[in-house]
């Protein structure tokens, strides 16, 4: 772990979507609070924060919850100092639990945190590229007027004929824009060697189109950052949740959906087209509906079949082989 050996402070950090809340652990065990804004001008008032404490190495710790986190975790963890640690909610949770913590405060959940982070010691993440960084901006901006668009061509439907006009226009504009941003995307991936070759690989995988392509490599371009495909998955919470006690208690496994929400929602169309347009979906869908799998659940067992697959294809550096996958 960078500076490992000299991280005598920790630093706890709950986030919201407007605000930090951070705990720093000093080697005595004394604690300092402080807030910052979720901004980039608050983050650089924490950097100057934690130099007037006289901090030199600091392990951060926070968890993956939504997406509040990334901009933090990813000017943190460019600081050579600092040593970042993202962490699934679940076990702070669990480790609040053996502490009997019953306080549930923003403060308190930093504090917790920061003892997580000093008794556990959890493993640094490790940030994307500045490439994959840009990428992953674009193709979430571009989410923005494609949502936009669909409310407009719903609402041109059922529009007076007084705002059809102002509505059409709009539309026009709209669809314009989505074209630049596309097409600023493909300039983005053909000018990256890191990413130019990459679009050729998922592009094997049978139901993945462009848009979600682009999806795919702004988070997983560099698979190295997960440890196997597994985690792959638990980034996007599409991995299953079990809830089994003894003889009497069997709940239906459901999705944990503690990961992004982007990612899922990108992933469910693509899923279905797997599904009822592919020969290695069609015979995916019939072997577990035969086995008495609800749809819903054959849905989610492909979107995260998908993210196996492309963790595959982009960590191999090999196309889709169907022959692999009962094709």
């Amino acid at each position: 772990m960078r500076g490992q050996a000299i991280n005598l402070f920790q630093l706890g950090v709950d986030v919201a979507k407007a605000k930090l809340d951070c705990v720093l652990r000093l080697p005595d065990g004394k604690r300092r609070h402080k807030v910052v804004e979720n901004s980039p001008a608050g983050f650089q008032a924490l950097r100057v924060w934690l130099d007037k404490q006289g901090v030199q190495a600091v392990h951060v710790c926070m968890e993956a919850t939504g997406t509040y986190w990334e901009a933090v975790a990813e000017f943190l963890a460019d600081v050579e100092s600092i040593t970042v640690s993202v962490v699934n909610p679940a076990q702070i949770k669990a480790f609040g639990a053996s502490q009997r913590v019953r306080t549930k405060t923003d403060k308190a959940d930093a504090k917790l945190i920061a003892l997580f982070c000093c008794e556990r010691r959890p493993a640094p993440w490790q940030a994307p590229a500045p490439a994959e960084r840009a990428l992953r901006a674009l193709a979430l901006r571009l989410e923005a007027p494609h949502t936009m668009r669909t409310q407009e061509s719903n609402r041109f439907d059922v529009a007076r004929p007084a705002v059809q006009d102002s509505i059409a226009q709009h539309i026009a504009w709209l669809d314009k824009e989505i074209e630049t941003i596309i097409q600023t995307i493909h300039d983005h991936i053909d000018n990256d060697p890191s990413l130019r070759d990459k679009p050729r690989l998922l592009d094997s995988v049978p139901g993945l189109g462009e848009r979600t392509i682009a999806v795919l490599l702004a988070f997983y371009a560099t698979p190295e950052r997960f440890g196997n495909a597994r985690q792959a998955v638990a980034f996007t919470g599409l991995d299953p949740r079990q809830h089994e006690s003894g003889s009497s208690v069997k709940g239906k496994p459901r999705l944990s959906k503690i990961g992004h929400t982007f990612l899922r929602k990108a992933l469910y169309i693509p899923a279905m087209v797997t599904l009822y347009r592919t020969n290695c979906g069609k015979q995916f869908r019939s072997r577990l509906a035969a086995s008495g799998k609800p749809p819903m659940l054959i849905i989610g067992a492909m979107m995260r079949k998908l993210i196996h697959v492309a963790y595959a294809v982009l960590k191999s550096r090999k196309s889709f082989d169907p022959a692999m996958h009962g094709a």
